[in-house]
């Protein structure tokens, strides 16, 4: 089966895109079918021949957004319209347009792990920044599948054309002196050091409720959280536990995590965190009490729940 070459691919988004041409148009001119025209502009924007850039300032245009800024003493927060106008707005798209308005060339960006952010990365424009890095915050999570930290790691690294660098080493283990010894272990320890090199961290604050992201991807039982939420655990950053006011757990299990330390994250300039549903509203209230937050991608919903905590 015969592809179709890049100035072909190219020429379908210039007319499209820069002439501003219809599709029949378009393959009028090319002498194709508009079918075809349809599947070049897909393959336009997947292989960053063209990028859609959203105006994101206008999820920053909002007065709630900037009273919860002053509370939350965050430098900006945006709202995306999470349907509660009947036309629900595509939550990871348009956190990934930010994320792109955030990063500049050259950035070392830090990023976790998450359903929340696995959906940011893959619905994101790819694009082309020089020397950007992307390095794993946190270990890994096994066997499962698709929102595994390591992929995610590799999943941005491609969208920015960027290099990319793992941590293979599990995110908890059940010795927290094994853990000790792993995050000593000098490979692990160099790419530790490597992370406070970072000007740009991108992380979702996990909740502690049964059907958290922890117990879903098998690092925790249900059991196991409950018994922490008894002891004060109200959410999860870059896989360790912080309790209401942002303060480290102190427990066997976070004692067992490989990951950023937390002082590292606090270090970092630019600190994005990202929450698209309601539940969530919780734990980044804790992660920005611990100082962990200087940006917030969030819902509607999310803001609601917000503004009866701070305002």
């Amino acid at each position: 089966m015969r592809t179709p070459s890049d100035q072909v691919i190219h020429k379908t988004a210039w007319l499209y895109y820069g002439q501003g041409l219809r599709q029949e148009a378009i393959a009028e001119a090319l002498g194709i079918s508009r079918g075809s025209v349809v599947n070049y502009l897909k393959r336009a924007k997947d292989v960053g021949a063209v990028s859609i850039r959203l105006p994101t300032g206008i999820f920053r245009e909002d007065v709630l957004a900037r009273r919860l800024e002053d509370a939350m003493g965050l430098k900006n927060i945006w709202i995306i319209p999470d349907g509660t106008d009947g036309t629900p707005f595509d939550y990871s798209v348009a956190a990934g347009q930010i994320i792109l308005d955030q990063v500049k060339a050259g950035d070392k960006i830090g990023l976790a792990w998450g359903e929340t952010l696995y959906y940011v990365v893959e619905n994101m424009p790819t694009t082309d920044l020089e020397g950007i890095s992307v390095l794993q915050m946190c270990g890994n999570l096994g066997a499962f599948g698709e929102y595994r930290p390591d992929q995610c790691t590799v999943e941005l690294a491609i969208r920015f054309r960027a290099t990319a660098e793992n941590i293979y080493a599990p995110l908890v283990l059940s010795d927290p002196a094994l853990a000790a010894t792993l995050r000593a272990e000098p490979i692990i320890a160099s790419q530790f050091e490597r992370l406070k090199a970072c000007n740009v961290a991108l992380f979702s604050a996990g909740s502690c409720m049964a059907e958290s992201h922890v117990v879903a991807c098998g690092a925790m039982t249900k059991e196991v959280l409950a018994d922490h939420v008894k002891l004060g655990a109200a959410a999860m950053v870059v896989g360790r536990m912080i309790d209401k006011d942002g303060n480290e757990l102190d427990c066997d299990y976070n004692d067992g995590v490989i990951a950023m330390d937390l002082d590292t994250l606090r270090a970092i300039p630019n600190r994005i965190c990202f929450a698209d549903r309601a539940e969530k509203a919780a734990s980044l209230s804790a992660a920005c009490r611990g100082g962990f937050v200087t940006r917030a991608v969030i819902t509607t919903s999310v803001a609601k729940q917000l503004e009866t905590t701070f305002l």
